[in-house]
Parts: C-alpha cells; structure tokens; sequence
C-alpha cells in the first residue's frame, strides 16, 4: 500500500471516527435532558408530545398527516427494556437526533473537507434550543432532520461517485421522508435543481429517471400503514380519538379521509394565508428566533453562516443551489403558516445553516493559514491547531445555559396528571380534556378504563355541546389545557364565566393539574346529589 493510499484511508477513517464522536456527544447531552416519562400538555411547547407517546406506543394513527413513519419506528422503540413506555418513545427522539448532527457533519465535510469546521458547524446546529429541545421529548421534527439529512448526505455522495445507486437511494430516502412530514416534498424539486447542475445529462436517461421513481414510491408505501391500521378495531368500544371532529367523521381508512390527512387538509385554512405587506412582520419572527431573544446562535454565529453562503454559492455552486433552495422553501412555507409553534418548522433552516456556518469556519481556517504561508511549517501547524480548537469552541458559548433551559430530566407533570385523575375522579365520569396524557393513562397503562374521555378545547359553542351532549347521570370532570386564556382556548375563569350561562359551576378538584368538577349551579351534579 502506497503512502497516498495510506492517507487516504486514515483520513477517510478519521471522518467516520469525527461523525460517530459527534453524534455520541449530542446524544449524551440529549439524554441527559431527556423527559424521564410521560408528558403533559403545554399550551407554548408540548401541543402534541403526550399525543404521540400514546399513537406510537399503540401504535396507532396520528392526526395533521398521519406521520406513519413516525409512528412504526416509535413503535419498536417500546420494546426496550428499560424505563416506562413514555420514557422510550422520548429516546427515539433523542436518537433521531443525534444521528442528524452526525449527518451534518458529514454533509460539511464532503463540503469543506475540515474536520474541526465540520465539528463546529454540527455542534452549532445541535445545540440550538430548539431543536435541543425536540429531543427531550416525543415529537417528528428530530426524525424530520435526521431524514432530510439522510437525504443530502446520499445526493452529496452520488456527486462524488456517480453511482446510480446512490441516486435511487436519495430516491427512496425522499419518500420515507414525505411520510414522516409533509414539508419535505420540497426535497424533490431540490434534488432535480442539484442533479441538473452537477450533470444534466442525468436527467434526460429515461430508464434511470423511471427507477428513480419507481424508488420514490417504493418509499411512499409506509402510507399504507395509515388505511390499514385505521381499519383495525385497536381502540376500546366508544374511545373517542384524538383529532378534530372532522378526521373523526371522514377516518383515514377511506380514500377521502386519507387523502385529508395526509394532504394537511385540516389545516389548509393556516396556510399560505399571508400577504407580501406582513412578510417584515413574519421575517422579524424567524430573526427573533435565529439570533434574538430566544438565542438560537447568537448574532455572530448567524452572521457567519450567512457569509459561509456567500463563499459557497462561489465554490460550488451545485452544493450551494441544493442547500440554498431547501433553506429558502422551508423557510418561505414556515413564513406563511399561521399556527402558534411555527418555530419548530424553522428547524430544517437551522440545519442548513449548520452547514453554511461550517463553510464560514472553513473558510477563516483558510485565509488564517495563507495569511501564515510564509511563516515555517511547525508555526503554520501550531497556529491552525489553536484556530480549529477556538473554532471548535465557538458553538459551545452558552451552552450550559441551553442545558438548563431545555432540560426536562425533572419533569413529572404527566405522571401527576395521571396519578391525581386516577385518584380523585369518580367512578364511570366523563372527562372532558385537550390532547392531555389521560390517552396514555387509559390506552397504554390500562388505568380507569370506566373513564370516557372527551376530546374538547373550551369555547362557548363547544361547552354548550359537551354539556348537552353528555347530559345527566353521571359525573363530569374538565381537564383544562391551560389556566390563562389563548386565541385557541379559554382558561379557567373565562370559561367559569360560560359555564355559570349554562347553569354549571366549576368546582376545584385539584388547581395544580387544572382539574374541576362541573356541577350544577342549584347543587347537583349531572344527575348526583352533591355529598358535603
């Protein structure tokens, strides 16, 4: 073996060896901050999680578009030995994560071809609050960058090797994506952009051009998960789901119903619903995010993945037109979505910038040692090893303060949840509750089965409906989301206020988890004497 030869592989041994140290790092400081069980809901941040930890478990089918990917995987995650079920479907984000700053990563480097840039632009995307904080509990968005990840990574690869293989891997990998989150469509039209510009003779060969379809459906067939496991009878007999009234009337086993839900249908009213006069306003939302008061990076970091971008719409412009389309779609439909989490859809953008900032690490690490081109080589060296580990160092400042920020380790509000409604209900009551952990409670712990649970998000019409719907006979619990009032639901003294309209009063049970009893105003329950 030549002495080229041996490089060659060194180094490409010192790649695998950086990726998998970084990927270890991330994923020891995601499980340290990892939820150790089940979650409650949190109107700012954890909409969805305790959903989730219940459809994976079952596994069952989600709500929004259906996420089967999400679903199978969490799904086996629940088979490890270890900790409770809740506590499982978390690691599986945890993991996901890691992996995805193990692939950007490897991404920089096939960019930059510098190990410590490649670390630095890594260790900036895993360490930024937001997505730090999606991996502490059960959620798509980690998936979601492990994915499209995945799927750069395998097009850089084909670049470099021109195999076609590679190319009907990237392929399958963007329908495996589609299912996990319906944003990564935008991978296709990308990938067309970066074949074209890297050999546009690709695409006119017909015959590859149909595999690569054929691969892209291939990829699809996770979809089927959804009809299938919607036709099954997995829910106890008269379980109301999760989801709105109109998934619940048109399932997601008939064609209709399928086509709603993974098409977002439900929320197409949220999208695309703002003009070009409020794109300062909405632009000012994803800065506040990137640099500002929520510190993503931090105004210099953000900066130089910027001016990364510049240099490497310069260098290579392929690459570039690849990360660049992707980082603007995402960014543009996140722009125009109008829904109270929007932040966790700039997720995807951070991501590429991890990327541009790696190529602005590279870059300073190359004017750094032409500047000390003359200087003797021992000198160069010593220099350039200082400047990679200041580099390196960079991402790090204010992480302790993300930790504390992010951590969840200490976080037992469902169990809490869960232990005093179990306690304090009543025996066969109704409980009336917002995408809350009871799901779990009944369908994976198997706990107060006698309790119907109803899906209901406090507003005057549907507070008139639950009541006139569940009627007399039997006690009825309101499980609230939130105490204090949002756009989306009344807290607890606003709806009082409703109630006392309809002839009900609130009466506290427990005010730490939100709980109340409604009670007839004269001083009965629905159909019970009140006991002093």
């Amino acid at each position: 073996m030549s002495s080229v030869e041996k490089f060659v592989r060194f180094r490409g041994g010192g790649v695998s060896l950086g990726a998998v140290g970084v990927g270890i790092a991330a994923f020891v400081m995601y499980f340290a901050t990892l939820t150790p069980t089940v979650l409650d809901y949190d109107a700012e941040h954890l909409k969805d999680a305790a959903v989730f930890q219940a459809v994976a478990a079952l596994p069952g089918v989600p709500d929004y578009t259906g996420y089967p990917t999400y679903a199978m995987l969490g799904h086996l995650f629940t088979y490890l030995p270890f900790g409770d079920v809740a506590y499982r479907v978390n690691l599986a984000s945890a993991v996901y994560g890691a992996v995805a700053v193990a692939l950007v990563f490897l991404i920089a480097h096939r960019i930059t071809g510098r190990i410590s840039a490649s670390v630095a632009g890594a260790a900036a995307f895993a360490l930024g609050p937001t997505f730090w904080g999606q991996t502490a509990i059960a959620g798509v968005y980690t998936l979601n960058a492990m994915l499209v990840s995945l799927v750069v990574f395998t097009l850089l690869v084909w670049r470099d090797t021109r195999k076609d293989g590679h190319l009907l891997l990237a392929a399958f990998l963007m329908g495996i994506s589609l299912t996990n989150h319906i944003t990564s469509g935008l991978l296709l039209p990308a990938a067309a952009v970066f074949v074209g510009l890297v050999d546009w003779r690709t695409v006119s060969r017909v015959g590859l051009v149909l595999k690569g379809a054929g691969c892209f459906l291939l990829g699809l067939l996770p979809y089927l998960y959804i009809p299938i496991r919607a036709s099954m009878d997995y829910l106890p007999e008269g379980f109301t789901p999760w989801g709105p009234p109109a998934l619940r009337e048109n399932p997601p086993n008939t064609l209709g119903g399928f086509v709603e839900l993974v098409t977002g249908g439900h929320w197409t009213g949220s999208m695309f619903v703002f003009g070009v006069g409020d794109f300062p306003g909405r632009f000012e939302i994803y800065i506040t995010y990137l640099y500002g008061e929520e510190g993503q990076f931090g105004v210099l970091l953000a900066l130089l993945g910027f001016a990364g971008f510049c240099v490497f719409a310069l260098r290579d412009r392929a690459a570039a037109a690849l990360l660049g389309f992707l980082f603007l779609g995402w960014l543009a439909f996140s722009l125009q979505y109008n829904i109270d989490d929007i932040y966790l859809y700039f997720i995807p953008t951070y991501l590429m910038l991890g990327v541009f900032m790696a190529v602005g690490f590279a870059s300073l690490l190359d004017a750094a040692e032409r500047l000390f081109g003359a200087v003797g080589s021992s000198a160069r060296m010593a220099f350039t090893a200082v400047l990679s580990v200041a580099v390196m160092g960079m991402p790090f400042a204010g992480a302790g303060e993300t930790f504390r920020a992010v951590d969840r380790s200490g976080d037992f509000a469902g169990r809490e949840v869960i232990e005093t409604v179990e306690r304090e209900v009543g025996p066969d009551a109704a409980v009336m509750h917002h995408r809350s952990p009871l799901f779990y409670m009944v369908l994976i712990e198997n706990r107060r089965e006698d309790i119907e649970l109803v899906s209901h998000v406090e507003n005057r019409a549907s507070i008139a409906g639950a009541l006139s719907t569940l009627g007399e006979g039997r006690p009825v619990y309101k499980l609230f989301p939130g105490s204090e009032d949002t756009h989306y639901f009344r807290g607890v003294e606003s709806a009082r206020a409703v109630y006392a309209e309809y002839g009900y009063e609130l009466v506290e049970v427990a005010e730490d988890i939100r709980l109340y009893e409604v009670v007839r105003a004269e001083g009965r329950f629905l159909g019970h004497e009140i006991i002093p």
